[in-house]
């Protein structure tokens, strides 16, 4: 039997199919066409910081030193009311005109371009001061602590001998000057000489005697220090440039050579979210001398050859390579991230605007820093600010407990919490004592375990 012829049904979808197009030759298809046009990343914008960079304003007349009242400096501002009276005060642009003037004097110059044949008979004075601080230091060696990382009690010591020795050294900065000023007010109390106004500045430079710490409170005193000089016309506006490079330069050496021996802890509590543990001023003052260097950019700081070649003439390049050698971590970004953070800026321009803005946001306008400032004759209060007894800093400083600190404030916070604070310590760290970082590297040092074994982050 005959099977039936069917159609295949492959043949008839085929059948019912349109035919497929025709498909071009490669060479004329137009494949710009087809692919999207490229265009380059447009570079953002990098964000703008509303608040304007802080200029330098014109200094203020000196005042004539023969109608001068000296008196001992103290703390004025005790509330926020007075630290309101001090921010429109002209005692405010005083200290903002100086320490922008210095800035400004060492605008792209390293330290080394001041030699000293140029040197002023008052900085060379200076100096030598300095020179025989650090000679005390050497003096008075600090005793075993058997590796605490806290304070050393010898430190003590050699504040004690610092004290000893100021009477001479404004003795020989300041023996043409008026000795006395008697108190009209007070015809009874003691005459306070220029000397003794000038030395509590000073003395407050080199670190609390209580607490056996430093900070930036303290190296702004030794600023104010010279600007109590220039308001006796001891200094001029020549010597600006010597006092930035040369003479704060050998400051910074002096005091790593004390936070180095004796340990000094940090005053305050901000710890390594901070720019530095112990110093701010180096930062200011080294961006302005980078301000517009042609191959040293603010990256150059990751560099350690760049920090072992210059560190000697950049401030900036000098204390990241001290505060380095200070941790017992390799790596800004681990132990300082914020100086970390900001050497990606472009250029020090960036970054000298950055820390004049710092300068006025988390030094003269913070409460907790500026409660400690000095007032006196040089440096006066405004009119309306509190007064406070002008011997309590003296005998706090001079006459305090080893273990006690002196005078203190006592109050409960919104928590009931009672807080006992050192009214001549600095910083708002209730009374907390933060170990030194110096001191973890130095015992790293004795035991033979420092340098090129700093630890490392993992994957860093």
């Amino acid at each position: 039997m005959d099977r039936p012829q069917t159609e295949p049904l492959a043949q008839t979808s085929l059948s019912s199919s349109p035919p497929p197009p025709a498909t071009p030759p490669t060479s004329s298809i137009n494949l710009k066409a087809r692919i999207p046009k490229l265009e380059p990343r447009r570079k953002r914008a990098e964000p703008s910081n509303p608040v304007p960079v802080p200029e330098t304003p014109a200094p203020p007349p000196r005042p004539d030193v023969s109608t001068l009242t000296f008196k001992m400096p103290s703390r004025r501002i005790l509330s926020p009311t007075d630290h309101d009276l001090f921010l429109a005060s002209p005692a405010y642009r005083l200290v903002l005109s100086f320490v922008f003037g210095l800035a400004d004097s060492i605008v792209d110059t390293p330290i080394s371009a001041v030699n000293d044949s140029e040197l002023s008979e008052p900085v060379k004075t200076i100096l030598r001061i300095l020179d025989e601080a650090e000679a005390l230091c050497r003096d008075s060696p600090p005793n075993d602590q058997g590796g605490s990382r806290f304070g050393n009690k010898v430190f003590r010591t050699f504040l004690d001998k610092i004290r000893q020795r100021t009477p001479e050294w404004h003795n020989a900065l300041l023996g043409r000057l008026p000795s006395t000023s008697t108190a009209p007010n007070n015809p009874e109390a003691a005459p306070v000489t220029a000397t003794e106004e000038a030395a509590v500045y000073l003395n407050q430079s080199f670190g609390n005697r209580a607490r056996i710490d430093y900070g930036s409170g303290h190296e702004l005193n030794f600023v104010m220090w010279l600007l109590c000089l220039y308001q006796l016309s001891v200094l001029e506006r020549s010597d600006f440039r010597a006092l930035g490079l040369r003479v704060f330069a050998r400051y910074l050496d002096v005091m790593r050579l004390v936070q180095s021996s004796y340990y000094l802890e940090p005053a305050g509590s901000h710890g390594v979210w901070g720019l530095d543990d112990y110093q701010f001023l180096p930062f200011l003052l080294g961006a302005s001398q980078l301000l517009h260097h042609p191959l040293i950019t603010p990256r150059a700081i990751h560099l350690e050859l760049t920090l072992e070649e210059f560190a000697h003439e950049y401030m900036y390049l000098g204390q990241v390579a001290f505060v380095n050698s200070t941790k017992t971590i390799k790596g800004l970004r681990w132990h300082s991230p914020m100086l970390d953070d900001i050497s990606s800026a472009k250029n020090w321009s960036k970054i000298e605007g950055g820390m004049r803005r710092m300068f006025v946001s988390e030094v003269l306008r913070k409460l907790p820093v500026m409660q400690h400032f000095l007032f006196g004759s040089l440096i006066p209060a405004a009119g309306g600010m509190s007064e406070q007894d002008p011997t309590a800093l003296g005998a706090a400083d001079a006459d305090e407990d080893a273990d006690e600190g002196g005078e203190v404030d006592v109050f409960d916070d919104k928590d009931g919490v009672r807080h006992v604070h050192q009214l001549a310590g600095w910083g708002d760290c209730c009374g907390i004592k933060v170990p030194s970082s110096i001191a973890a590297a130095e015992e790293m040092r004795k035991r033979g375990t420092g340098g090129e074994h700093l630890r490392r982050i993992p994957f860093d």
